[in-house]
């Protein structure tokens, strides 16, 4: 899991272009918008399209899970895991 949880980090970082962030910066259970690391909507979407590019999982625009699956690395790691061994 923490291999999963450091390929996370690392699209990212390179999804939304943040140079000068490194992978050990990020908190696994800290909030990645708002307070935390302070992304915006915008940013999720580009996230989103990195995530399924990088994993093959899909996110449905229309899901209220959404909030959830992005709310830390840990929940966005937990939610890879069980869309990969659906």
């Amino acid at each position: 899991m923490d291999e999963l949880k450091n390929e996370i980090k690392k699209t990212i970082i390179s999804a939304l272009q943040l140079e000068d962030i490194k992978p050990e910066n990020i908190v696994d259970s800290e909030p990645l918008f708002g307070e935390g690391l302070g992304l915006d909507s915008i940013d999720a979407l580009e996230l989103g399209v990195a995530l399924k590019k990088k994993f093959g999982i899909k996110f449905s625009a229309e899901s209220s899970e959404n909030k959830k699956h992005f709310a830390s690395v840990n929940a966005l790691a937990d939610y890879i895991s069980s869309e990969k061994n659906k």
